[in-house]
Formats: C-alpha cells, structure tokens, sequence
C-alpha cells in the first residue's frame, strides 16, 4: 500500500502555526515526510498573497521547489474548478505546465469527476504525459465515471470520503466504494476532520493506499491533540513515535499507535 502525504490543501493561514503554505515551507514538509517513506505528494501552490493559483510560474516554483528536497518524490497538484472556474482555461494552463521544465512541472494533476468539464481537462493532460488523478466524493461520482470510462492516462481514483462525524465516515466509505468498483486502477480512499482517521485506518485493513496531512485534519487519532507538523501526522499514520504532550490525553481510537500500518515505499499494485 502507499501512503500518500497531502500537506496543506484549502486551508487558510492561521488555522494553524505549522501549516505550510509557501513553495519553501511545502518543500521543507516534503522532505521530511520523504525520510518517512512517503512516495506521493498532493499539494496546492499558493502565490505570493497566499491565494491558491494554478498561474504556471506558481506552479514550477512550487514543485520545483519539493523537487530540490525530495527528488523520488511523486508531486501532485489540483486542476481545480474553485481556483479556476473554465474548463478551457484549465486546458490551456495544461499546455503551459507542459513547457515547464522536467524539475518544475507536476508529475500528477488531480481532477474531479463532480466538476463540468473534467473530462476534456483529462484530455488535456493525457496529451501531454501528465498522470491523472480523479477525485470521486460521492456514489453518483462513481457512477458517472463507470459509464464514462477511466480516462487515459490515470494514476488512480481517489475516493474521498465528506462525511466528517466518526461514527459514521467508514460505514460512507463502503457505500463509496460499492458504487465504485471494481476498478482498473489503484483506489486511494481517505476521509476528512473527524472522519480521517476511522477512514485511513479501514483503507489499511482493506488494503487501499490512503493519505494524511493538514489537507485533511489538523488532530492526532485521538482528536484532540493538534498535530504540530505534517511529519507527525505522517508518523501517527505509520505507528512510529511521535513526540509525548504534556497534560492528560484520551486514548487512540482504532489502535492506531500499536503498530506501523504496512505502507510500501512502492507504487501500489492493488487493484480493486
């Protein structure tokens, strides 16, 4: 299995000390976590004032900039609507990153299926050799990319699971998947705020790559501590020591400080 490392996502400044948000502090979290193990990275390049852009100079600065700290590492970013709301603009910024140089240009794009448009965008980034990454968060997601058919040049689909209350985030996961198997490609299925760690943990026991970072929760497993960087949330998800806190602390929920979960250094070879 991989575990993949989503640092940032569409977080603003200030929710917390240790979210990266420049192309230095984002490549200093990617080598940290790269000394862990962690093979792919999902991140969202600011600009200058702080503001997601997809613009091609923020993009090879930011990926060059990880690039220069984890050189294996595989870098993803998002071709998203909410950044940039034409389909046929984001199939020309396409050709854009194309003409970046190999050190700067994204290995992977992530694109969702939800979003108008995403298979023209999809188009775009085959014709250039760039790896795809479809987001599906819903059952109708799934349903809509069966009848389309996976689209050249896809990495994996990404199953992501909205549902934030604990108790009920995996029960969501299995109706996702449900709709969405079987599929042709690696299935990286992970969840979000308080439904995070009960997702990342079911993934591992099912045997689907998952992911963790800031993107998707700011806490430890036991929800109440925040995490002080992406490289302890990285160390959680592995089961490898992190740091004590001071003060009382209610125990992890799922076991998952027992034990490292099992995640490869290697792409996936799951199939589902």
């Amino acid at each position: 299995m991989v575990l993949q490392c989503c640092p940032n996502g569409t977080r603003p400044d200030g929710v917390s000390p240790a979210l990266p948000s420049t192309a230095e502090a984002l490549a200093r979290d990617a080598g940290a976590v790269a000394a862990l193990g962690v093979r792919s990275m999902h991140v969202h390049p600011r600009d200058g004032y702080g503001r997601e852009s997809l613009d091609t100079e923020v993009i090879g600065t930011t990926v060059a900039a990880i690039r220069r700290a984890a050189p294996s590492l595989e870098i993803g970013v998002p071709m998203a609507r909410w950044v940039e709301p034409s389909a046929f603009r984001r199939t020309v910024l396409v050709q854009e990153w194309a003409r970046l140089p190999r050190h700067a240009r994204p290995d992977v794009a992530a694109v969702n299926v939800h979003e108008r448009g995403w298979e023209t965008v999809c188009e775009a980034l085959a014709s250039v050799g760039m790896g795809i990454e479809l987001g599906v968060w819903t059952s109708g997601d799934a349903v809509q990319l069966k009848q389309a058919g996976i689209p050249q040049g896809t990495v994996r689909v990404t199953a992501e699971v909205t549902v934030t209350d604990p108790d009920s985030a995996v029960a969501e996961a299995v109706r996702l998947l449900r709709a969405l198997r079987p599929m042709s490609v690696p299935i990286l299925l992970h969840g979000e705020e308080g439904g995070a760690w009960p997702v990342l943990e079911y993934a591992r026991r099912q045997g689907f790559d998952t992911r963790i970072g800031f993107e998707d929760t700011l806490t430890g497993p036991d929800g109440v501590w925040s995490a002080t960087s992406n490289e302890e949330l990285v160390r959680y998800a592995l089961g490898q020591a992190v740091s004590p806190r001071l003060g009382p602390r209610r125990r992890p929920r799922g076991g998952f400080l027992s034990g490292r979960l099992g995640f490869s250094r290697s792409r996936s070879a799951h199939r589902s």
